[in-house]
């Protein structure tokens, strides 16, 4: 059986280059070797994005839990490879298959998914899926590119 692990914010930060206001988990939990990991995003009022998205009634937008999927994938991969303060960089190649449920709204906890399909070099794929109370708020598959720099893994 694998162990599990978690990422505080204060390790994913030392993982994604990402800063407020694009970094979009909050913390990474039940992480599974390469395999599999839950990611936690708060949805509150102040993200900037939703002040604009719709005024008087705030929807995070789909592209953005995508995003935080995303997120949630490179810390997977970060912890599992030890990419901590290693300056890696994770690209999109591609997103496939993304289907919106839900409304994500301020006051939301949502739980980010992610499940290595392809891994183990430069590109990887997972499966996402972005839940809030159990619900099915947004699904997608990802790939990606790992840019690790020389000496970096």
């Amino acid at each position: 059986m694998t162990e599990t692990t978690t990422a505080d914010l204060a390790l994913i930060q030392r993982i994604l280059p990402h800063r407020y206001p694009i970094l979009l988990v909050d913390r990474v939990e039940g992480i599974e070797g390469a395999d599999r990991a839950t990611g936690i995003k708060n949805v509150t009022m102040n993200e900037p994005h939703l002040q604009g998205h719709f005024p008087g009634t705030p929807i995070m937008p789909g592209v953005l839990i995508i995003e935080a999927l995303a997120q949630t994938a490179a810390v997977l991969v970060g912890v599992a490879m030890d990419l901590a303060d290693k300056n890696a960089l994770v690209y999109f190649m591609g997103i496939e298959g993304a289907k919106f449920r839900r409304k994500v709204v301020p006051g939301d906890v949502l739980k980010l998914h992610v499940e290595t399909k392809r891994g183990g070099g430069k590109v990887w794929k997972f499966a996402g899926r972005a839940e809030v109370d159990g619900e099915l708020a947004c699904e997608c598959e990802i790939t990606a590119m790992m840019d690790i720099p020389k000496g970096g893994a």
